[in-house]
């Protein structure tokens, strides 16, 4: 999840956005932007910085990778993709009209317009497909799972009520709509693994999960119903077992996703047993919105931020082994907090930095936890061919992830027949810069 510029007090960030896996933050500012590892809560270590290129305003890096996606106000019509370990430009594409978002995995690189969506492949930057005539997207609201297996996109099907189209980035064809709010949308994500996806709508009261591909609503959590807010981010946690939610209010929530079974355990012959089942079975003739209400989750856990109105981004990730959320804000802060699993409720908070103070570059460190810098634009954004066939490996090659020893799951491996040290199949990065640069063709 993202945050673009927009209106709001003292906002030192025109941009913000984790990337996919949550190991990484890319901020833009007037001058620039920055990248930071977020692999230890107490120092926060500055990967690169460029202040080359002034008013960013989206900034994308492909999970810890060297690839980094810069779109700036000064060419708003032009996406810039560069190796920013080696300092050179790996390629740009010009639009008919402003770029308003891009999501990427290893597999897909997607831009959003106004009122059409453009599919490239990552590994050669080759347009393929353009999704035209899309109702009008001012946000640029759209999500792509980070499992390129799948590469599941999913955008707003209307401008006027909540659908979302279900999209096969893989295969290029539409799965299915999903009619899953009221009203507009404002938020959807997927999942780590592509098989859940989150909503919530321009009212921001609930926020529903739905299954993928079939688009079934799988848990319904209610935000609050005091007063309408302006969801900003959306995010599941790796793991998919909590989901997180922050707004123009100071209230963070974090839903739980439990285990869902298909029968319930009989329960003993009670007194509260028997009201129990009198209960649900009275909201079968109560009012539907009632009865969803009365059916709906609470937050697991909360948090209460000093502030309300800012711009901001949350995320939920695993730090130094434990539990962690983050919130960015558009005034150049984070804020780490620590979240009981078990228990939930009000999440502590441990840490909180200045983005815009950490001059320190990090990147000598990065450098020795890497192999030698790849020769081409496929090892920028896929791993090595000579990876183990095991379904999961100790270890995140990307980034800083061995120090940690993380485990990756089996969909982040490349699948099919891919030369990674064929140079038809991946040109050297030299090749790419510049590379037919114009105006992308409609499909």
């Amino acid at each position: 999840m993202e945050a673009a510029a927009g209106a709001g007090p003292a906002e030192a960030l025109s941009c913000f956005a984790y990337n996919q896996d949550c190991t990484s933050l890319a901020i833009g500012t007037k001058t620039g932007y920055r990248l930071f590892s977020l692999s230890s809560v107490e120092q926060l270590d500055q990967v690169h910085a460029n202040n080359e290129i002034p008013d960013v305003y989206i900034v994308e890096r492909l999970f810890s990778s060297s690839l980094v996606v810069v779109v700036s106000h000064t060419k708003p019509r032009q996406m810039n993709v560069y190796h920013f370990k080696k300092g050179t430009e790996i390629c740009n594409y010009s639009y008919s009209s402003n770029i308003l978002s891009i999501r990427l995995n290893r597999q897909r690189l997607i831009v959003c317009l106004e009122e059409s969506i453009y599919i490239h492949n990552i590994k050669d930057m080759k347009l393929l497909k353009t999704i035209l005539d899309t109702p009008p997207n001012t946000t640029g609201l759209c999500a792509l799972s980070i499992n390129h297996s799948n590469s599941y996109l999913a955008y707003p099907g209307s401008s006027t009520i909540g659908e979302i189209v279900l999209y096969d980035g893989n295969n290029l064809r539409t799965v299915c709509t999903i009619p899953a709010h009221d009203g507009p949308l404002a938020a959807i994500t997927f999942n780590s693994m592509g098989s859940k996806l989150a909503s919530a709508s321009e009212k921001g009261t609930v926020i529903r999960v739905f299954s993928v591909p079939d688009g079934q609503k799988l848990y319904e959590f209610r935000r609050g119903m005091k007063r309408y807010v302006n969801i900003s981010s959306l995010v599941f946690s790796m793991d998919s077992q909590f989901l997180c939610a922050s707004s123009n209010t100071e209230t963070v929530h974090i839903f739980k996703l439990e285990h869902i079974t298909d029968s319930r355990p009989e329960e003993p012959p009670t007194w509260s047993g028997y009201m129990g089942k009198m209960f649900m079975a009275a909201t079968n003739y109560l009012p539907a919105q009632v009865s969803d209400m009365m059916n709906q989750d609470r937050a697991f856990a909360t948090v209460r931020l000093n502030f309300s109105g800012q711009r901001n981004i949350c995320t939920l990730s695993t730090i130094q082994k434990l539990p962690r959320l983050l919130v960015t804000t558009s005034d150049g802060h984070l804020y780490i907090y620590n979240l009981d699993p078990q228990d939930g409720g009000e999440c502590v908070l441990i840490k909180k930095h200045n983005l815009l103070s950490s001059e320190k570059t990090d990147e000598n460190k990065e450098n020795d936890l890497r192999p030698p810098l790849p020769q081409s634009y496929a090892a920028t954004v896929a791993r090595q061919s000579t990876m183990p066939s095991s379904s999961s490996m100790p270890g995140y090659s990307e980034d800083g992830g061995a120090l940690r020893g993380e485990v990756i799951p089996e969909h982040e491996f490349a699948t099919g027949p891919v030369r990674l040290d064929d140079e038809n199949e991946f040109p050297p990065i030299i090749l790419c810069r510049g590379g037919h640069p114009g105006k992308v063709k409609r499909s």
